[in-house]
């Protein structure tokens, strides 16, 4: 995997907050590959397999530049504590708790770790002077927008799901940090990252899951939705090349919004396709109603991030989901 690592200097450290989750495991390993000190926080919840994210941080642990600190973002004193000793360069706050249908039964996990966490986040950075903050939003605050594809200068004032909106606030919240005290901040607008060593929670692992049982898959709408499917590899090279640069300074402000994903929306049946034809069997569809915070169609404008950095995803979802497929049926 080729990434942009040309303005980041060997042995920065940087904080990587969800180190144990998906995307976090697969920039950390990036990070140490190359040469980068990492500390990675994660606080190992069980909303799904721990034993999955142990075996990420395993990987990771082989490197003697990986520290890892089990530790909850919402526990301010702890992690005002970590980055006294720690003193990282750049922060990158993947922790979250993640799921749109998740947060419709459990609201109380997304306050506390979405913004109160990010709260924490972002006060230490501005105690311990953090050069650059980068974290993770959603293409879930566009909601029920129907213009598309969707640019970050869009609205998003209309959220359909709690998670939606706590990424829409994590976003306000960053904004104001930068323009109050000085913090360079970059938020990232995630569309629907798949790959290897994935989240069980995402549809498509558990439709793989559920087509090597033999047992039925549920499809929502019918099968009339699309997404903009993006592999973990392209959301990592997108954001090693955010890293090292700091947005510019506009009215006082240094804070930026960027889409990654594939701007490519892919039909969910053709997905569905793909993916029985990866895995050499057919799915048995059990076909539903349109759930509660589902939207009908992602779909991600990437110009910014092509002008700002050259770069924009371009893994195949064929290429994608063999590479997923081979994974999970060797891990499995």
């Amino acid at each position: 995997m080729r990434q942009d690592f040309k303005k980041l200097i060997p042995m920065t450290k940087i904080f990587v907050t969800g180190s144990a989750g998906f995307i976090g495991y697969h920039l950390s390993k990036a990070l140490l590959d190359y040469g980068c000190q990492v500390v990675g926080l994660d606080n190992m919840n069980p909303y799904y397999e721990v034993s999955l994210k142990e075996d990420r941080l395993h990987i990771l642990k082989q490197s003697e530049h990986f520290r890892f600190l089990q530790e909850d973002l919402a526990n301010r004193q702890a992690l005002e504590q970590i980055f006294l000793k720690e003193r990282p360069d750049i922060v990158v706050n993947l922790a979250a708790q993640t799921g749109v249908r998740y947060s419709i039964d459990h609201p109380d996990c997304y306050i506390q770790s979405n913004i109160i966490g990010f709260y924490n986040i972002l006060e230490c950075c501005r105690n311990h002077l953090v050069s650059h903050l980068v974290y993770a939003s959603s293409s879930s605050v566009y909601g029920a927008n129907k213009k598309v594809p969707f640019s970050a200068e869009d609205q998003t004032d209309h959220p359909v799901s709690l998670y939606a909106a706590t990424k829409k606030s994590n976003e306000l919240m960053a904004y104001c940090y930068s323009k109050l005290y000085g913090i360079a901040a970059t938020g990232l607008r995630f569309f629907t990252v798949y790959g290897p060593m994935g989240r069980p929670d995402m549809a498509y692992y558990k439709f793989a899951e559920k087509i090597m049982k033999g047992e039925p898959i549920q499809v929502y709408n019918n099968g009339d939705m699309l997404r903009d499917f993006t592999y973990v590899d392209d959301v990592v090279k997108g954001i090693v090349n955010i890293l090292p640069n700091l947005p510019k300074e506009i009215d006082g402000v240094r804070h930026k919004v960027y889409n990654i994903g594939n701007n490519h929306p892919v039909k969910l049946m053709d997905f569905i396709q793909t993916l029985e034809r990866c895995l050499g069997k057919t799915a048995r569809k059990e076909f539903l109603a349109m759930q509660p915070g589902d939207v009908y169609q992602t779909y991600a404008d990437i110009k910014d991030l092509e002008k700002d950095f050259g770069f924009r995803p371009d893994t195949p979802i064929a290429e994608g989901i063999q590479r997923f497929t081979d994974w999970f049926l060797s891990y499995r």
